[in-house]
């Protein structure tokens, strides 16, 4: 293994909230109220779509709300109730619903418009949370689109005259050196269907709302599991709330709940059921989260190099404070510039996948 090369989870794909558009001979990212799945290529500044995007929005029948996101309401999540007949399947093969264990609906025709897709059926790679889901304060510089400094709010990996230092991380609201540009920055990894087992789709964001439920939810899935995490079913759902800092106007971040039509306690006997198949089949979890933790000690900073730049830009755009900012990463930077306007006082709040 090369050193200093951090080893993270194969990425087959993204899921964004949003997306980087063009405005004023600049490029901001734009909030939105549902998820994006794309892969990993680009054309005209624009992600291509995955497939199972187009997939997942297929397989909700017209009128049917898949995670509303306005808590007490029902969002539409059907542009339009055109409907067109429905994709044959080849004879012999599985579509792409058949491996997301997505059961086609015999009544239930396709609609020719986009549907908002507002929660995806997952599971995670790792029985230990924090495996799945990596979040730190952290400091790009915008110049050269590189982490300058990378923190948990007790110590950091720092950049210096000296090169890469230990040292104390007082956290973004009382840090000199962050200047209000250090912020929280989360990655999560999630399987969507069995095509790769072992392969997931990255969600980014730099939303407080986010980082905080989603570190939640794992840690209490795992809990009442048993320590099956990576065996639960699951589901990304996209959820909205409106703050004083948004002026009342609908904010969205990202949440993990038990897979749509089970219970917890149904979801809880299917992880353990699961779990004991793999174990009969020589499938070994615990050395699965020791190989990932062996490779994210691997090395200093987690982010590839090619990478960096359209981070830097989908999430620490160029305008600090501007109404862009809350986008991609779930929207929901407001929550968090509340909390940084009640430490600083006069000053202005840090800024703002998939």
């Amino acid at each position: 293994m090369i050193k200093g090369l951090m080893i993270t989870p194969p990425v087959i794909g993204r899921i964004s909230i949003g997306k980087v558009v063009e405005k004023n001979g600049k490029r901001l990212p734009e909030k939105d109220d549902e998820f994006t799945i794309t892969t990993q290529v680009q054309q005209r500044g624009q992600w291509v779509l995955h497939p199972l995007d187009e997939a997942l929005r297929q397989s909700q029948a017209p009128g049917q709300v898949s995670g509303g996101i306005k808590e007490g309401t029902e969002p539409s999540d059907v542009q339009s109730e055109t409907s067109a007949s429905a994709t044959q399947t080849r004879t012999g093969k599985r579509s792409l619903k058949d491996k997301m264990g997505v059961a086609d609906t015999p009544t239930a025709a396709p609609s020719t418009a986009r549907r908002k897709l507002r929660s995806i059926p997952v599971r995670v790679l790792f029985n230990e949370p924090d495996l799945n889901l990596r979040a730190h304060y952290t400091l790009f510089d915008r110049t050269t689109a590189r982490p300058v400094c990378v923190g948990d709010g007790e110590s950091c990996k720092r950049f210096t005259d000296q090169g890469l230092e230990s040292l104390p991380c007082p956290g973004p609201d009382v840090c000199s050196f962050g200047q209000q540009a250090c912020k929280p920055y989360g990655r999560l990894n999630l399987v969507i269907g069995d095509s790769d087992e072992l392969g997931s789709f990255v969600f980014r964001t730099t939303g407080f709302n986010s980082i905080r439920t989603l570190t939640a939810r794992l840690q209490y899935f795992a809990a009442v599991s048993g320590g099956h995490l990576a065996c639960m079913p699951l589901e990304l759902k996209l959820r909205g709330k409106s703050t004083t800092q948004s002026h009342r106007a609908a904010i969205y971040y990202a949440d993990l709940v038990v897979r749509s039509g089970m219970s917890l306690n149904e979801a809880i006997a299917h992880a353990k059921e699961v779990a004991a198949q793999r174990l009969a089949a020589g499938f070994d979890q615990t050395a699965l989260d020791a190989a990932a933790r062996q490779g994210y000690a691997n090395g200093s900073f987690e982010d590839a190099p090619d990478e960096v730049e359209q981070i830097v830009e989908e999430f620490y755009p160029e305008e600090a404070g501007s109404a862009a900012e809350p986008s991609l990463a779930a929207a929901n930077a407001p929550a968090f510039a509340t909390n940084q306007r009640a430490h600083r006082g006069a000053h202005s709040p840090c800024a703002q996948r998939p």
